[in-house]
């Protein structure tokens, strides 16, 4: 068998890192400034700061929802990166818990984000879980070109395909990520790494 070769990081992202070409930049930057702030995305008061009427703010973005979707998905992009980049030197389930346990430390010390899951949790969790928004949908697709990836290489050895392992990996995730808001639990990043490790080197 041929050698696999390396991908680097940016590679492994579905839509690389940057900004979203479907938002007006000014939309985006401001919306962006507001939740790095730790402010509410208020749509009306986006559209004052933008000089804008809110119908004009409405036809330039497909509502509240996907606007801040997609400056999680940003940040998200941007994590993730990260999390790659630190972790292109290792080979197999290391470098996948690497990625994965960098990424969750990541999003569970971001302030914004957990301002977001204390005020608003059931927003929150339809933009950050659904299947219906980019968040989880580009986490499950990164994460699958890193396990396809290893086991191309023969690092790995999954036993089912890549797509559903990362799938599992990433609802595991997000059980233990937002256990406050999804079962009234303390988040615990290490329990998830390990049991994630514990799935990968069964």
């Amino acid at each position: 068998m041929p050698p696999v070769s390396e991908l680097e990081p940016l590679e492994m992202l579905p839509e690389g890192t940057a900004p979203p070409e479907d938002i007006p930049e000014d939309i985006f930057g401001a919306a962006l400034g507001t939740f790095l702030e730790c402010r509410r995305l208020d749509m009306r008061a986006l559209s004052a700061e933008l000089g804008i009427s809110r119908a004009t703010l409405y036809r330039r973005v497909a509502g509240r929802d996907h606007l801040l979707g997609e400056v999680i998905w940003y940040l998200t992009r941007i994590a993730l990166h990260r999390a790659l980049t630190r972790a292109e030197r290792r080979r197999g389930h290391r470098r996948v818990v690497a990625v994965i346990e960098s990424f969750m430390r990541d999003v569970h010390e971001r302030p914004a984000l957990r301002r977001l899951l204390e005020s608003e949790p059931e927003a929150a969790l339809r933009i950050l879980t659904s299947k219906e928004g980019p968040v989880q949908i580009g986490i499950v697709d990164t994460l699958r070109r890193v396990l396809e990836h290893e086991e191309a290489r023969g690092t790995v050895e999954l036993g089912i395909d890549a797509e559903t392992m990362a799938y599992a990996i990433v609802r595991l995730g997000e059980s233990f990520l937002y256990a406050d808001v999804i079962a009234d639990n303390r988040p615990d990043v290490g329990e998830a790494v390990e049991l994630i490790s514990r799935l990968l080197r069964r």
